[in-house]
């Protein structure tokens, strides 16, 4: 039996610096995973990815399910072996996509009976199935089928958090691989009272770790962080807290200040592709005039290699030029950017300075952001 076991090492405040073990690998947290949805972080290699720093990737069970098929990726020997990734990985159920790409689809007790996005073609997850396939993909990390519904429907909340709840059994007497921990989702909308529900159904049960779903969905920053105030006392100190989908700079240092260890988010790999980067004092669109001739880097302290490299001119040309290169060096810069904050995070948990680490952060973010945004 594989033992998936959280170490936590440090903690200020509500701010905890741990490591999860996994087949994998060790991961040191708090951490952020990039999102390689079908299989592959856009943009970047592996060895990219090694590079930078990236330790756990996350990818995506309904579009693998969809292309190239659960099956096909068994028989090349699992996800890690067919990306060519010796790191953990994390998969998610499908069960966000089912809600949110699909043309169409009919929940019942047993599961969703779904249209492709790509072609229309008719599909059905369970708990059941949506476990199977995460087991021929082979990822460390794998989660509980749920229904997420829309942050401020109070009834239709109430009917998904009740049935993920349900699902979260079946998704539990379902897994049969060792060498997988299955987290539990908390859902319950922007509403405290199910979310603290949620909160305490999941963590009442054998998950090796509980993920926070169903925000940054649409409802405001005020609230997202109301719901984890609301859900942190509640969860186990013993085991690892993911906040499914949230990776702004802004939303990761405020939630490791409330207690979050594991991160993911398609943010700086999409907004990259769309010629903006990331940095501690706001955002900037790379393909604006301003920068055609500006000589310095995107940010004179990152030591990636964009950085080290290249100046925003040149970067704003191979915009303009339409270079596949600069999705590829933008994007080094944004995933590299979160790890290092990351990593500046869990040292000022170990040091005691967790506080004043955000309140300067804070104050850089809100009144310092750069020209040309």
């Amino acid at each position: 039996m594989t033992s998936f076991k959280f170490e936590l090492l440090a903690q200020d405040e509500r701010g905890r610096h741990g490591k999860f073990h996994t087949p994998h690998g060790v991961l040191q947290t708090p951490l952020f995973a990039p999102v390689g949805t079908q299989a592959t972080v856009k943009a970047l290699t592996p060895l990219q990815l090694e590079e930078i720093g990236a330790t756990l990737i996350l990818a995506n069970t309904y579009h693998l399910y969809l292309r190239p098929g659960e099956d096909l990726v068994a028989e090349m020997g699992g996800l890690h072996h067919f990306m060519h990734w010796s790191g953990p990985i994390l998969t998610d159920s499908g069960g966000y996509q089912v809600f949110s790409l699909s043309r169409q689809r009919e929940i019942d007790e047993d599961g969703v009976t779904f249209r492709s996005h790509i072609d229309g073609s008719i599909h059905r997850f369970t708990p059941e199935n949506a476990i199977a396939i995460q087991e021929k993909l082979g990822a460390d990390i794998i989660m509980a089928f749920d229904e997420c519904a829309q942050p401020y429907d109070r009834e239709y909340n109430e009917e998904a958090m009740k049935r993920t709840h349900r699902w979260a059994e079946r998704s539990l007497r379902a897994k049969s691989r060792m060498d997988q921990a299955l987290f539990g989702i908390i859902q319950g909308g922007v509403f405290p009272d199910l979310r603290k529900q949620s909160a305490e159904f999941i963590s009442s049960m054998d998950f090796p770790g509980i993920a926070i779903g169903g925000l940054s969905v649409g409802e405001t920053k005020e609230e997202m962080l109301e719901v984890l105030d609301i859900v942190e006392p509640i969860l186990p100190a013993d085991r690892p807290r993911y906040l499914m989908g949230v990776g702004s700079p802004e939303d990761v240092v405020e939630a490791v200040l409330r207690g979050i260890d594991l991160f993911d988010c398609v943010l700086p790999t999409r907004m990259a592709r769309n010629h903006a980067v990331l940095t501690r004092t706001g955002r900037m669109n790379l393909r604006n005039a301003g920068f055609a001739r500006d000589p310095r880097p995107i940010d004179a302290e990152c030591t990636c290699y964009t950085c080290q490299s290249f100046s925003r001119a040149y970067l704003r040309h191979l915009i303009v030029a339409q270079e596949m290169l600069s999705a590829s060096l933008l994007t080094i810069h944004n995933v590299h950017m979160l790890i290092m904050l990351m990593h500046d995070l869990r040292e000022a948990i170990r040091t005691q300075s967790l506080h004043s680490f955000v309140e300067a952060f804070r104050s850089n973010y809100q009144k310092h952001r750069p020209k040309g945004t």
